[in-house]
């Protein structure tokens, strides 16, 4: 007879993939070390352009540079994580930026750094990421057990909410203290040891009988999405609350307005705390099986607090409610990445990555013009509520227009049953080979 899971192991983390997968324990360990060095590029990156130029423009430039290639690699390295070995292609993409944070610190050692290779690296950066990211999001399905995705999706958030929380402290103290050289040279060597990780992990052939990467197998992996209504409504929902409800481009003009200069850095880093406390204590995660509900549950508590956050007039509550906002984003994103790995074929799972690649960094672009533009015609405070509550009111709206979503059950749902079915078959097959 199963013991039931004590209250302490309700709350902590849900350790079991880490346990049961080396493989695992090398990607985690891996995107510990990578994540941290990363931060540290992301952060000396717009410091140095500003030192060079002086120009809150040319700062921003960054992220039009980047957002093509994000998009456009992004679907290729979909196709590409499905035909060929996934871990080959995160090892080479690992690689790549390796060689281009090189460049960065040989731009910053010389007498007079020069603006243009930044540009030129940022946007390459962005394109191996795309490439990398959808091999490295549908790594997971292949090396964990299928009833520990939820886990393991929550050990991995944990790290990335830890590094978003302390990441850019410390870049900042790195860069203040001993230059945007160090911070560059620190990231060359994390990506150096994440390389050594990744390196002893076994491969991740495709599937059998996996499609060629080409604009046709692009196509079918979008029609999949577009067919499954449920899947489908992950990525709206996902990109309706980035669209609405993401105010972080006017955070200095809502501390101003709070009269709160002082608290920009906490604003900064409030939503990445409350979502570090929720993975924190994500064990009650994996007992979860209507994933639908999840999401829209989660979905409704990043709208709300989000317009809470615009209404009050004090900092402290402002910083609570990002708080509790980060929180529910937390959640949110373990519920859509459970139900992607759960019922998405694996044949077809790098494909769909690069799609919600697509749906978690476009949202936030366009969320950041919305909010700003807004806030010129409401005011700051005005553009924050009346995104939150148009968050709100956009979910309730998707949930009446498909409610296949809260029906979802990994229980009874019969593309988990197809997925489950096949992963416990290939992963028999493994083991009769390794005997």
């Amino acid at each position: 007879m199963t013991t039931p899971p004590s209250r302490w192991q309700r709350i902590r983390p849900d350790l079991t993939p880490w346990r049961s997968s080396r493989d695992f324990r090398l990607l985690w360990s891996s995107g510990c070390v990578s994540s941290f060095g990363s931060f540290l590029t992301y952060v000396a990156v717009p410091l140095q352009i500003k030192h060079l130029t002086n120009s809150s423009f040319a700062v921003g430039l960054i992220g039009a540079v980047e957002l093509v290639p994000l998009i456009v690699f992004g679907l290729w390295g979909g196709a590409l994580a499905d035909a060929l070995d996934r871990r080959k292609l995160v090892l080479c993409a690992e690689a790549g930026l390796l060689l281009l944070s090189s460049l960065l610190l040989l731009n910053a050692l010389l007498p007079n750094p020069v603006l243009w290779p930044i540009y030129l690296v940022a946007g390459l950066v962005a394109a191996v990421d795309g490439l990398q990211r959808p091999a490295l999001d549908s790594l997971t399905p292949r090396i964990v057990a299928h009833d520990q995705l939820t886990a393991a999706f929550a050990l991995n958030s944990l790290y990335r909410n830890a590094a978003s929380v302390a990441g850019p402290a410390v870049a900042g103290v790195i860069v203040a203290v001993a230059g945007v050289q160090t911070a560059y040279a620190m990231d060359v060597l994390t990506f150096g040891v994440s390389l050594l990780l990744l390196a002893r992990m076994r491969a991740v052939p495709p599937s059998t009988g996996a499609d060629k990467p080409s604009l046709g197998a692009i196509v079918t992996g979008v029609k999949y999405a577009w067919g499954r209504r449920d899947l489908l409504s992950t990525y709206v929902i996902d990109t309706c609350a980035m669209l609405f409800a993401y105010p972080v481009a006017i955070y200095a003009f809502w501390a101003s307005d709070l009269r709160a200069d002082w608290a920009l850095g906490l604003m900064y880093g409030a939503t990445a705390a409350g979502a570090l406390v929720v993975s924190a204590t994500s064990g009650w995660t994996s007992g979860i099986h209507r994933h639908g509900r999840m999401l829209v549950l989660a979905a409704l508590g990043w709208g709300v607090s989000i317009t809470l956050a615009g209404l009050v007039g004090d900092i402290w509550l402002v910083l609570l409610c990002l708080a509790a906002a980060g929180g529910a984003d937390q959640i949110s994103g373990v519920a859509r990445s459970t139900v992607w790995n759960q019922s998405i074929p694996d044949q077809l799972r790098g494909r769909l990555a690069g799609v919600e690649l697509l749906s978690y960094s476009v949202g936030p672009q366009l969320g950041q013009v919305r909010a700003g533009g807004m806030a010129g015609l409401v005011g700051v405070r005005g553009s924050v509520w009346a995104g939150g509550l148009a968050c709100v009111v956009g979910v309730l709206g998707l949930v009446a227009a498909v409610p296949q979503l809260l029906r979802y059950d990994d229980r009874t749902d019969p593309n988990v049953a197809l997925v489950r079915a096949r992963h416990e078959a290939e992963a028999a097959t493994r083991e009769a080979a390794a005997a």
